[in-house]
């Protein structure tokens, strides 16, 4: 009898489950087609109906439709404040969800799930913050269409040629609690249309011409019908487990096909196909792998062509492990809810089916409330070519290690009994039994089978009397003989069975450490080529044949060869063809299949979540080795890992750009708006002195020269202001290369000091250079500009009389410059970040603001140098900025006067 008791790991699983829901808000989602179908109408109504029954109901969100229907539910419920958005001088309403976290009410409702919040707010969709509130425990109903599922997105688009832009992900709409359907025919949504109660007139018009069309709205309503349908099987999959039922519930057939080496399967997976079309149900094609069964036998690969077959014409194909046909098939059907089962049946003499039974019997008999269809089939039929009957060599030496391996054994019984040791027929016995176990682990089952024969005519002839003859002269012995034969069969088969099993986990457990080997590598590498050639040696070792790897060109023509160019596949003329041909299709091609037979090798396609990475060809000795279910699957698996590999490594150099993007675009607003102040305010300075010259003659000389020195003062601020920005595009661009040459530090500070005489007029400038000071070996004029940038930053931002002091000093093998003053200091926490492009801590002395590039500009000119710049506050207050330089130990001595 089948087990039909529950499995108390699923039920320990489904009692966790409901122990995390239950901390959990519940969520329903009302589900139309399109809008104008009444979800939201249909939502408040419900609603309506859930506060008369005394349940705590508020409105966080109701989109305004200006439907007057609409509108008249909304009155009576308590609806939260809305959240108010300032975006570029306009006031932008929009969900509140602190407002609700705060409320925390029983029920919540918020349309449009699909929603874009607006800027500003702290989730940028709504289904995010509606996942917000679901954790804190609140249940919340909404409204969604079926355009806007992430999954259907391409084929809305298909359908009705507009692209949606707003979409949720499948995982949402999945986990809903419940689901319902809010559906009216396409001719009633149309009168509603045409009758104002949806859009406006000439919107209404509009929408009809084009999203509305009433084509688009019978494809959209199947689409959210067949949601629906899918929505409610999965959660009759749900009851199911909750009851812990093992039985099928028919509430929609899935069939299954038994799949074994029989010529029957064929005809059976063929007629399991015309029964699903018919029923419009999935269908699983599934075979057992007894353990035991050795992995290059004639019935494992005729298993193979049958599951290519399968695969072929549309089944889901499985593979399972057991020691039992039956109960192994029939436990996997009872969890996939399988209503009809399909086997196969050839016929068989009637004393062979009652002697050792049938699968079909026992599945009959086992199946429960399962259908069962039994396909008649025929006999199998020899091939009668000379490759099919010659007889296959086998391979004698297991055999006569199995009869030395029993003689041994029985000249120790021999010697054990003739000592005195073991003298009984029982021991001897055992003694022959225990070397047909060793010959059963060493040779395999044939030999085992032989080993018993031979170990029960050797207990015959020589420890049973008469000796030495087969003779018996006491017919209790017959019996004796019978167990022991019998008791040897059974120990060498499932010796035999250990023995095959231990070998196919070693084989199992080769293949995972490979597998983990080749994600080692392919995760600690970057680069197409590189991840290429690491995954095609991996899978060369793995499976001892040739491998090739083709990948896209960037130009969008023929794919390369970027591993195995000196191979037999990549040299064939068929083999970019075929690889061209599997990266179009994504379909396994080439040697073993029906498609393009004639290559080489076989072909799988790199295929990632997003798209096609490329193909990789496989060589080995015996083709119709890489079609076994195993083996195709580990090949599945490598090309799996390697197409994740590609994708990342597309996916990081993605984000790269687009984070260099986002970089430079973020650049260009902050030049912006700090150019555009910092070039205002001297153009204003220049239109204003130069409006008033020109409309006002009878100025004085002492007031024309004012103005005249406010235009050129702020002239010059202007070029100042345009030569950082120069510069620095420059230093990012790399074309300002420094022009090294030897130069007194002197000469370089003196020249920084007359170059901002103006700016520190108000000011009390110290210069503090040891006399010995070596040469420096840098481009002058770019570390002048640093002295220039860093007395200039002084003098902004240090009030007048402040001190300013300039230093230098050789410390061991580095040239230390220092700008120092006693004035306010930095801001706490800004050291490092006031060499930032664009950043201003605090605004000038004089309430301006600067450009913010300066300090940028002098870390960059260092860097160039192969120093660095840091700034920090002094002991006695203000701030420091020291330049640290290299200092060669060639410079030339100079003797300065």
């Amino acid at each position: 009898m089948p087990d039909l008791r529950p499995d108390p790991d699923a039920l320990l699983a489904q009692v966790q489950a409901e122990e995390a829901e239950a901390q959990r808000g519940a969520l329903k989602i009302f589900f139309g087609y399109v809008a104008g179908v009444g979800k939201t109408y249909t939502m408040l109504e419900t609603a309506r109906q859930a506060a008369s029954e005394g349940r705590e109901v508020v409105l966080g969100y109701i989109e305004p439709h200006a439907r007057p229907a609409t509108q008249a539910l909304v009155e009576g419920f308590e609806q939260l404040p809305l959240k108010e958005i300032d975006y570029r001088g306009v006031i932008l309403k929009d969900f509140d969800v602190d407002a609700a976290l705060a409320r925390h009410p029983d029920l919540l409702l918020v349309d449009e799930l699909a929603h874009t919040n607006a800027v500003g707010c702290r989730h940028e969709k709504r289904w995010q913050d509606i996942e917000e509130l679901l954790a804190a425990g609140i249940n919340v109903w909404t409204t969604l269409n079926v355009q806007h599922i992430e999954s259907l997105n391409d084929v809305i688009g298909q359908i009705t040629g507009v692209i949606v832009r707003e979409s949720v992900p499948d995982q949402v709409f999945d986990s809903a609690d419940d689901l319902e359907l809010v559906d009216i025919t396409p001719e009633e949504l149309l009168e509603r249309l045409k009758a104002g109660k949806i859009y406006l007139p000439d919107q209404a018009q509009r929408a009809i011409l084009s999203f509305f069309q009433k084509g688009n709205l019978a494809a959209l309503r199947e689409l959210s019908l067949r949601q629906a349908a899918r929505r409610i099987h999965t959660d009759v999959e749900s009851a199911r487990r909750e009851k812990s039922a093992v039985r099928p519930w028919a509430t929609a057939d899935r069939l299954l096909v038994c799949v074994g080496p029989s010529p029957t399967t064929a005809r059976v997976i063929r007629t399991a196909k015309r029964m699903a079309a018919a029923l419009d149900a999935p269908w699983l094609a599934v075979s057992v792998d007894l353990t035991g069964a050795s992995p290059n036998s004639p019935a494992k690969r005729q298993i193979a062509q049958h599951f290519r077959l399968a695969e072929r014409l549309g089944a889901e194909t499985f593979t399972l492990a057991g020691q039992n046909v039956t109960g192994t098939l029939l436990d996997y059907a009872r969890s996939r809810n399988v209503t009809k089962i399909l086997i196969g049946k050839t016929n068989q003499p009637r004393w062979k089916r009652l002697v050792f039974g049938t699968v079909v019997d026992e599945v009959l008999e086992q199946s429960g409330e399962i259908d069962v269809y039994v396909i008649h089939g025929e006999e199998e039929k020899r091939d009668p070519s000379p490759a099919r009957t010659s007889r296959k060599q086998v391979d004698k030496r297991p055999y006569f290690g199995a009869a030395l391996t029993i003689s041994l054994t029985g000249a120790v019984a021999y010697g054990l009994r003739f000592l005195g040791v073991a003298d009984t027929e029982a021991n001897s016995a055992m003694l022959f039994l225990a070397g047909v176990a060793w010959a059963a682990y060493q040779f395999g089952r044939g030999p085992a089978i032989l080993a018993s024969v031979l170990a029960v005519l050797a207990f015959d002839f020589g420890f049973v009397p008469p000796y030495y003859t087969f003779a018996v002269a006491d017919a209790q012995y017959l019996l004796t003989f019978l167990v022991m034969l019998a008791i040897g069969l059974v120990i060498s088969t499932l010796t035999s069975r250990l023995r095959a099993q231990v070998e196919s986990t070693r084989e199992r457990e080769r293949h995972t450490s490979a597998l983990y080997e080749l994600g080692k590598q392919l995760g600690s590498l970057y680069g197409d080529l590189f991840l290429a050639a690491a995954a095609g040696a991996k899978i060369e070792e793995m499976l001892g044949g040739e491998v090739a790897i083709y990948l896209p060109r960037p130009s969008g023509s023929s794919p390369e060869v970027a591993y195995g160019r000196e191979s037999s596949i990549a040299r064939h003329a068929v083999s970019l063809p075929v690889a061209q041909w599997v990266m179009d299709h994504d379909q396994i091609a080439g040697a073993g299949t029906n498609t393009l037979p004639s290559a080489v090798g076989l072909f799988l396609p790199l295929m990632g979540s997003q798209k096609t990475h490329g193909a990789i060809g496989i060589r080995v000795a015996e083709t119709q080795r890489l079609l076994e279910p195993e083996m195709r699957r580990l090949i599945e698996a490598c090309a799996n890992q390697l197409a994740l590999a590609l994708e990342r490594d597309h996916l990081a150099i993605d984000a790269a750009n687009s984070r260099v993007q986002a970089e430079a675009e973020q650049v260009r607003s902050s030049l912006l708006s700090s150019v555009s102040h910092d070039l205002k305010t001297p153009l204003a300075a220049i239109a204003g002195a130069s409006s008033s010259l020109l409309e006002n003659a009878s100025f004085d000389e002492t007031t024309r020269r004012q103005l005249l020195e406010t235009v050129a003062e702020e002239a010059a601020r202007l070029n100042r202001l345009l030569e950082n920005i120069l510069q620095m595009s420059k230093l990012d661009a790399g074309a300002a290369t420094p022009s090294k040459q030897w130069h007194v530090l002197e000469e370089i500070v003196g020249s920084a000091l007359r170059r901002t005489q103006r700016e520190l007029k108000e000011h009390v400038v110290h210069v503090r250079l040891p006399a010995d000071l070596p040469l420096v070996f840098v481009d002058g004029l770019l570390l002048e500009q640093v002295f220039v940038n860093l007395l200039e930053n002084a003098a902004k931002y240090t009030p007048p009389g402040t001190m300013v002091t300039i230093g230098a000093a050789v410390d061991g093998k580095t040239l230390r410059a220092s700008v120092s003053d006693n004035g306010p200091g930095l801001p706490a926490g800004a050291e490092e970040r006031i060499f930032d492009k664009f950043f201003r801590a605090t605004p000038t002395v004089d309430g301006g603001r600067g450009s913010g590039l300066g300090l940028a500009i002098c870390r960059a000119i260092a860097k160039a140098h192969g120093g660095d710049i840091h700034a920090s506050h002094r002991p006695g207050g203000g701030a420091e900025f020291i330049l640290r330089l290299p200092a060669p130990k060639d410079a030339p001595q100079v003797a300065l006067d």
